[in-house]
């Protein structure tokens, strides 16, 4: 599973204004609920709720909020890139400036967890998150996000 089927442009947002967590996955999931067809709040309070398990800010400015819900007929990915560091109560402590929300329909076991493999190996690619930070374009994150394991080596 590769990120471009996961993402597309209209689902990646350049320099977010979020002041707090709950702030960042408000917006994000009105963005998701323009793209899936899904209820505002209904995506919110799945990405909510994983939270209160346990964080999903996994180190090094990086946050990959995820849930499942209903009513879904596919993966959907969002790319945030905040304007200001926030706070995400991320493992390492450090704040969160890039987050990948994941989407999956309720019975998407093995594709829910390929997908959040394949983002948190993406995200800790020291390279590909230097570049994500130092663009405040949208296309140009979309770009970065979906370029192919055999591109970004070559």
């Amino acid at each position: 599973m590769e990120v471009n089927d996961l993402l597309v442009l209209e689902c990646v947002t350049a320099n977010l204004k979020a002041t707090s967590k709950k702030q960042a996955l408000q917006d994000l999931a009105r963005r998701a609920a323009d793209v899936s067809g899904l209820h505002e709040r209904a995506v919110f309070d799945v990405l909510m709720e994983r939270e209160r398990l346990g964080t999903t800010g996994v180190g090094n400015g990086i946050a990959i909020p995820h849930g499942k819900l209903p009513n879904l007929d596919r993966l959907y990915g969002l790319f945030a890139r905040l304007n200001q560091p926030i706070d995400f109560q991320a493992i390492d402590e450090r704040p969160v400036d890039l987050v990948f929300v994941l989407l999956a329909p309720e019975g998407a076991g093995a594709d829910h967890l390929k997908a959040l493999a394949r983002i948190s190996r993406l995200l800790r690619d020291q390279n590909v998150c230097d570049k994500l930070r130092g663009t405040d374009n949208a296309e140009a994150l979309f770009a970065i996000l979906t370029e192919s394991e055999e591109d970004r080596a070559a």
